[in-house]
């Protein structure tokens, strides 16, 4: 009878924590930190372009320091912040994170927009390759980012659904922040470029 009963409780035990979702949780964090680590291993990638941009551009005696200048500052602020598994749970972290690097997109942006008005420089085909290269790294963040809003949201739905937020209360499985849209069209102006000036 005590065996029976253990065993009874073993298996109501068991059925309970499948169903809340906490096998899931588990699954969905791991899931969205995967995809988080694809974002980051691209941004790098692009960070890492960056050195051999500004090296072959800088070639172009006359082009614009300030230019130069904001890629080189907006490349540092990016890679100076530090991101750890907890970034991916705290909003104002993430955010900082997240404004860096459409920073960093931005100033790329400018430059290349810039380098239009210079021939020597777009004749020039390491910069060619390496604009090349920079396009394809920018392609392959869109699809790392959304692979990461997917699972992100996969997540937050299970966290807010009835009855796994039960689970996500107890087991503190708070929502985790995703990417915003809310700089995206600053960042994706173009700048105004005087063709006059040279």
């Amino acid at each position: 009878m005590k065996r029976w009963l253990l065993t009874l409780l073993a298996a109501l035990s068991m059925s309970t924590l499948t169903g809340c979702g906490y096998n899931d949780f588990q699954s969905l964090d791991e899931a969205s930190k995967s995809a988080w680590s694809e974002v980051l291993n691209q941004y790098q990638r692009r960070a890492d372009l960056v050195p051999n941009i500004v090296a072959t551009v800088k070639g172009e005696a006359s082009f614009e320091q300030d230019t130069l200048t904001k890629v080189i500052e907006a490349r540092a602020k990016a890679t100076s912040i530090q991101v750890t598994p907890e970034t991916l749970n705290n909003p104002e972290a993430f955010a900082k994170f997240q404004q860096a690097q459409g920073e960093l997109s931005g100033a790329l942006s400018r430059l290349l927009v810039v380098s239009e008005q210079y021939p020597n420089l777009k004749a020039n085909q390491a910069f060619r390759d390496l604009r090349v290269t920079l396009e394809g790294t920018e392609n392959r963040i869109t699809v790392a980012r959304n692979r990461y809003i997917e699972s992100v949201q996969e997540y937050n739905v299970l966290a807010r659904s009835f009855p796994t937020n039960i689970t996500a209360k107890i087991f503190s499985y708070d929502p985790k922040p995703n990417f915003s849209v809310q700089n995206e069209a600053q960042i994706s102006t173009p700048p105004t470029v005087d063709f006059g000036k040279k």
